[in-house]
């Protein structure tokens, strides 16, 4: 496995970043659909065999599980100071007032929690969810330097929000001293590609290291248009996305389908490809709940698309709101 350096920090990353969203009780979840902590812990294990080293999971993923169930295992078979462990904070995290949002009241409590939960001491990258509306953004981003002072994160990192919003972040951290960002996480894929448009040459600019999630567009992009899973059965969240351009999706993902085959290769290793292939991307985050989902997004690492390849996959591309956040 080779390493990158997420953004202009020194910190060496892996290209792929295992997702933990489907790792959790699937009795604490708002889903049925994640794996229980005895399955969840054989892709773990795998992904830290295969060289990945950076793992990404959130407070509100399975009320908590997740987080739980991910410090346990990288406890087990990992080496804490080779590894790069991310959570997040931003969704409910019970029916309070203040156990949601990006508040300094929030944010102290929830870091404070998520530690507790993975076991650790500190994480690598601190990541607000969303963007906080209903907060000044002068008082979460105190509020997150503080979080980095204290020792309890390395780094910090934002997800999801429009260029301006994020701007406006980077602008007020470097004129009061404060913890900079060094990641953005957000929608990216071949039928999401709006924030090449601002949000990327801005991260570019900025230095900032990109993350992508959802790169296989929730699995649209592996499978028949009109196929589902247990997962689009019941995901509640993902019924909101993808929803826009249907014809010009469907075609996206007809030429998935088409180089797939040509390439003698499954689709999800041409679309991670793509994604891996625009050079701001630091690393795509990836889900595995199926033994071929990490060894296809470890094979695609090495699969290196052709100009005409990638202007197939691109052409049927229309513009479409934002969604996501």
């Amino acid at each position: 496995m080779d390493y990158v350096k997420l953004g202009s920090t020194g910190l060496d990353v892996s290209p792929l970043a295992l997702g933990a969203m489907s790792y959790g009780d699937p009795a604490r979840g708002a889903h049925d659909w994640s794996l229980p902590e005895d399955e969840s812990r054989d892709y773990i294990r795998r992904s830290i065999d295969a060289g990945i080293n950076f793992f990404d999971t959130a407070n509100v993923y399975s009320n908590g599980s997740s987080e739980e169930i991910l410090g346990r295992a990288l406890r087990d078979f990992a080496n804490r100071d080779e590894t790069v462990v991310a959570t997040k904070v931003f969704s409910p995290m019970g029916s309070g007032p203040n156990q949601r949002g990006l508040s300094r009241k929030a944010i102290l409590q929830e870091i404070d929690n998520s530690l507790g939960r993975l076991d650790l001491d500190y994480v690598d990258l601190y990541i607000i969810h969303r963007f906080d509306p209903h907060t000044p953004l002068e008082e979460t981003l105190e509020a997150l330097n503080d979080v980095v002072r204290s020792g309890r994160a390395r780094y910090i990192g934002a997800s999801s929000m429009a260029a301006w919003q994020f701007s406006k972040a980077l602008n007020l951290q470097r004129q009061n001293g404060w913890a900079r960002f060094v990641s953005m996480q957000s929608q990216y894929n071949l039928i999401t590609r709006e924030d090449e448009r601002e949000l990327f040459p801005l991260s570019v600019d900025a230095g900032i290291g990109l993350t992508p999630w959802s790169p296989l567009a929730r699995g649209r992009l592996t499978r028949d248009w009109d196929a589902s899973t247990a997962r689009s059965e019941t995901d509640q969240y993902g019924r909101t996305l993808y929803t826009q351009a249907e014809e010009s999706d469907r075609a996206i993902a007809a030429a998935v389908a088409e180089i797939a085959a040509e390439r003698g290769v499954p689709r999800a290793q041409v679309a991670l490809a793509w994604v891996s292939a625009n050079p701001a991307v630091t690393a795509p985050i990836v889900g595995a709940t199926r033994p071929n989902h990490l060894d296809d997004a470890i094979a695609s690492l090495d699969l290196v698309l052709s100009a005409d390849e990638m202007a197939r996959l691109e052409a049927p591309y229309t513009p479409r709101l934002p969604e996501g956040f």
